[in-house]
């Protein structure tokens, strides 16, 4: 008896091979296919809507509504809108500063962080704190605002007075008045503080995916483990950092509770990191939105449509890094 007869001495018929894909693949693409549209569906709905609410403010300030650093509503003696004048110039600078702040403080930690992680710590340690940063990047903003409101603040208003000292000749560290309370440095540091476990994650799980045999081709031609995650390691995984530095950027410029919590919402242009005043878009729409008329909400829209654009530019942004600095280790 062959290996193809069965106990029945019968030869089993060839089986059909065929690339069409079984019942549950199909299942699972379907339920794929419709998840993701779904998303792409939900994302154009509500860019739909911003654009809808905020076209007619858009029309009449038009180009002037990104550059113009005015923000208000004059009424008349009945209580009706006599004059509005809608700009955004000022809340954008903050935008970019809080958030420029909060990448230059966060990233570094986070890299060092996902490193001592994933090539130094051991056993119930690197359990206990891979938990802890999970549970950290889950913490609602509100928590970090109240935390860097009442715990922070004193700490980073020495830490402006330091800055302020020994750099206040470089004019983004210079003060108009000797206000270092809720200034942008302040929001930074809050921001820094709450990307820090996303980036450290994103970080983390691209670190654990560096091919093991290039790590111990490393370390059998004599490299000490610094050496291996200078040569392997960071070039490996540089466009996940650089993803996760981005989308870490993309909440920092989104926030609003924690950024409205410590930061002193002034309608004025501030590149002056240590005074405390300035704002971002987000803790604009925060601040005027329970106020407004339905012309301001309306301008309220339109910045949201511009935040909400501005946050898909930087995810293109970071999709362009990570194909041009993403390279494997030599």
């Amino acid at each position: 008896m062959t290996l193809l007869e069965n106990k029945s001495g019968a030869i089993p018929a060839p089986r059909e091979i065929t690339t069409k894909p079984r019942l549950s693949d199909q299942v699972f693409r379907i339920v794929v296919t419709i998840g993701g549209m779904t998303s792409l569906v939900i994302l154009g709905l509500i860019a739909l809507f911003l654009s809808l609410k905020g076209i007619s403010v858009l029309r009449v300030e038009q180009f002037s509504f990104i550059t113009e650093s005015k923000w208000e509503v004059l009424q008349d003696a009945e209580g009706k809108v006599a004059e509005s004048t809608f700009g955004l110039g000022a809340m954008l600078i903050g935008t970019f500063l809080s958030a420029f702040i909060a990448v230059i403080v966060g990233v570094p930690i986070a890299v060092l962080s996902a490193l001592y992680l994933t090539f130094y710590a051991r056993g119930p340690v690197k359990k206990l704190l891979i938990s802890l940063i999970d549970l950290m990047a889950a913490f609602p903003s509100l928590l970090f605002g109240f935390w860097g409101f009442i715990v922070l603040m004193g700490s980073a208003e020495y830490w402006a007075k330091l800055l302020n000292k020994y750099l206040g000749f470089i004019p983004i560290f210079d003060v108009p008045a000797p206000i270092f309370e809720r200034s942008p440095f302040i929001a930074g540091i809050v921001l820094a503080i709450m990307i820090i476990p996303i980036v450290t994650a994103i970080s983390r799980e691209i670190f654990d995916q560096t091919p093991l045999d290039r790590v111990q081709a490393a370390y059998a031609l004599g490299a000490s483990k610094l050496a291996m995650i200078r040569a392997v390691v960071i070039p490996y995984g540089r466009g996940g950092v650089v993803g996760g530095a981005m989308l870490g950027l993309g909440r920092a410029m989104g926030e609003t509770v924690a950024v409205y919590t410590v930061l002193n919402v002034v309608y004025q242009i501030n590149w002056q990191v240590l005074f405390g005043a300035g704002g971002n878009v987000a803790s604009l729409i925060l601040l005027k939105f329970g106020e407004a008329g339905p012309d301001e909400v309306n301008a309220l829209m339109a910045a949201g449509l511009v935040l909400f654009l501005l946050t898909l530019t930087v995810n293109a942004i970071s999709d362009v890094l990570i194909n041009k600095f993403g390279k494997k280790g030599r």
